[in-house]
């Protein structure tokens, strides 16, 4: 499948959609269809971009947790989340080599929520250079990790 950015996903990534949240789910965690047509499906699954209180409440839905004490839980191991959010490499992955072997298929990213916060400068850090997306995601090994970048 050529992947081609939805209109709602772009402008999330590009910091326009400060009050939504975006919402990746791995078709071998979730398997339903009807998810395509609240969203833009991508290669592993779909990805879903919706004003706050909606997401938090479809993500609560689709994983049977609550977004925000997902973040916090994911907050406590940093890993790397795919800009376009449709995936991301587990801090638990082993390093990447020639060889696959049974153990990388153990991780693979089963759902992603984000957010994106506005620009601020009295915060300091990564908010005074830009708006920052925070990224949390589930690895199939059973590890939540977070990251985030500067829009």
């Amino acid at each position: 499948m050529t992947e081609t950015t939805t209109p709602a996903r772009e402008a999330f990534l590009a910091g326009e959609r400060l009050e939504d949240v975006a919402l990746f789910l791995a078709t071998d965690y979730v398997d339903d269809d009807r998810l395509a047509g609240y969203g833009e499906a991508v290669d592993d699954g779909v990805v879903i971009v919706v004003d706050g209180e909606r997401g938090r409440n479809a993500f609560k839905a689709a994983t049977g947790t609550d977004a925000m004490g997902f973040a916090r839980s994911a907050m406590e191991h940093e890993g790397i989340i795919d800009g376009d959010l449709t995936g991301g490499t587990c801090p638990e992955e082993p390093p990447a080599d020639d060889e696959v072997t049974e153990e990388d298929d153990e991780h693979g990213v089963q759902f992603i929520f984000a957010f994106a916060e506005a620009q601020n400068e009295e915060v300091g850090g990564i908010y005074a250079d830009g708006d920052v997306i925070h990224a949390y995601a589930q690895c199939r090994c059973g590890t939540a990790y977070s990251d985030r970048w500067t829009i």
